[in-house]
């Protein structure tokens, strides 16, 4: 046999002698532990692989049981509750996040602080939560509107029914229909025959507001000629009716009663199923003849989807006990609301029957906003 050039292991003896022998070392030691691995029989599987895989199966588990969120729930509020208002202050979405949120901070021992964020029919306040990380910690207040409407009248409002997770129904409402005297409307009767004959202009609270909807309604109804006329707010749009710059106006009774005491505004129906304590004399829609038109405020609270159903269940019981309290239940009165308290799947139930039926009016009449 040839031997391999010279230029091939030249230079390398002198370093290469250690290294071998410390490489046949390594083998015999190797030779030995092969030898007691056998007599010591096949070798133990890792045991890291298989106990993350115990892990992640044990969490999936607790997550699908519902354990994890109640792990949650237990150590909720960490921190304040954000309640979101959509509308201005002094409103009764408003006046009922903030007795809400006083007996809240009591009950969860977290301050539960309500920041307004008007505009857009409530748009810019639903964004806000719909967006929010889905942890409890920031809840919207305001009526269901916003959410039943809103998606269907603008164009791109940001968010969607679906965005958002029910967390109760404080209370519902109904609309004062009301009208400026010199019109010579005295009844239901008065309005329609008079809306069929002519155009009625009726203030609204803006685009997309219950007034707004109510006012389609009626035109789709009754073949009623209605021009809406969107006002900032519902103080405004009380004001043009009690001042004859518009005929009549479909809006909360609170803000109707005074201008109505004064003999400015004369009150025909209500939009509800139940006439309103404030003014048991004027009756529903039902009642009056014109029982198709049927239209109630839903002043809600909600959560950002996801939110975890144990969270959603203790605001749900914490919302219903702060309602029961003496004072919330004088409070409603005064602002002509009756309490509701439903939650859960009914609460969800109502909300999407009420959004396909404002979609079809929406969309038969041709509302529209920006």
């Amino acid at each position: 046999m040839k031997q391999a050039p010279e230029s091939q292991e030249s230079g390398r003896d002198g370093a290469d002698g250690p290294l071998l022998a410390a490489r046949a070392g390594q083998g015999e030691r190797k030779d030995e532990g092969e030898a007691r691995d056998r007599a010591a029989g096949p070798a133990r599987p890792a045991r890291r692989p298989f106990l993350g895989a115990v892990t992640t199966a044990c969490l999936a588990t607790l997550a699908g049981s519902g354990l994890v969120g109640l792990a949650r729930a237990d150590s909720y509020p960490a921190r304040t509750v954000q309640l979101i208002n959509t509308f201005p202050p002094g409103g009764p979405s408003d006046i009922l996040a903030r007795l809400c949120g006083e007996n809240l901070h009591k009950s969860f021992g977290q301050p539960f602080v309500v920041e307004n964020r008007a505009g857009a029919g409530g748009n810019i306040g639903a964004q806000a939560v719909a967006r929010a990380r889905p942890d409890g910690h920031t809840l919207m207040v305001g009526i269901d509107s916003t959410l039943t409407i809103n998606p269907h009248l603008y164009r791109r409002p940001g968010f969607a029914l679906a965005d958002f997770e029910p967390v109760i129904i404080l209370a519902n409402s109904g609309l004062l229909l009301g009208v400026a005297p010199q019109t010579g409307f005295r009844t239901m009767a008065d309005l329609i025959k008079g809306g069929r004959e002519r155009a009625l202009n009726f203030s609204t609270a803006g685009p997309g507001s219950p007034g707004h909807i109510t006012g389609a309604m009626l035109q789709d109804a009754y073949q009623v000629q209605v021009t809406p006329i969107g006002y900032k707010g519902n103080t405004p749009a009380v004001a043009a009716v009690a001042s004859g710059e518009v005929d009549a106006g479909i809006l909360a009774t609170p803000g109707m009663l005074p201008q109505i005491q004064a003999g400015r505004i004369l009150p025909l129906a209500v939009t509800g199923q139940r006439r309103s304590a404030l003014l048991p004399d004027v009756p529903t829609l039902q009642e009056a003849g014109f029982g198709e038109v049927h239209f109630e405020v839903l002043y809600l609270v909600m959560a950002p989807k996801g939110t975890p159903a144990a969270i959603i269940d203790r605001l749900a019981s914490g919302f219903g006990a702060a309602m029961k309290q003496p004072a919330i239940v004088d409070r409603l009165q005064a602002l002509d609301l009756f309490d509701d308290l439903a939650t859960g799947e009914a609460a969800a139930r109502r909300l999407a029957e009420a959004s396909q039926r404002y979609q079809a009016i929406v969309n038969k009449v041709g509302l529209k906003a920006e």
